[in-house]
């Protein structure tokens, strides 16, 4: 009780009933009050990715025409990385799936990477790749009509 609900109390100017009723309302604001900051972020510490390293899948693709191109995409967007061998494709297709793939992998925040003649690697933004490969097939003619 406050020092003035007491003196009125004593007067006899407020009834002790409404005294604490009002105390008790009072009292349950108190208990719905946010969180102090301190513990959110002790919350926030126990924060879990769902992205597990144990469920890393690699595929690897030989597509025989641009109609696979839509599976591929599939597989990156379920960030899995994708090995596409590009060797059983006429070059006017393969050049369109890698341009669909590549337009797939942007919007993802992934990469894409050749390591092979006629063979490239699409990841997805939770894999990164490091180092590169060199181009030792550059007279190829082959090779060179991918490029």
């Amino acid at each position: 009780m406050g020092v003035m609900n007491r003196f009125m109390s004593f007067l006899g100017l407020q009834e002790e009933e409404e005294i604490v009723e009002r105390e008790q309302i009072s009292r349950e604001e108190d208990e719905y009050e946010p969180a102090p900051v301190e513990n959110r972020k002790n919350q926030r510490a126990n924060v879990v990715s769902i992205h597990s390293q144990k469920n890393v899948k690699v595929v690897l693709y030989e597509p025989r025409s641009y109609d696979e191109a839509q599976e591929i995409a599939d597989h990156l967007r379920s960030h899995r990385t994708v090995v596409i061998n590009l060797q059983r494709v006429r070059n006017d297709q393969a050049m369109r799936i890698i341009d669909f793939l590549s337009g797939t992998v942007y919007a993802l925040g992934g990469g894409i990477s050749k390591i092979g003649g006629n063979i490239f690697m699409c990841t997805p933004d939770t894999v990164e790749i490091q180092g590169s490969i060199t181009e030792i097939l550059g007279d190829d003619q082959d090779y060179n009509r991918m490029r």
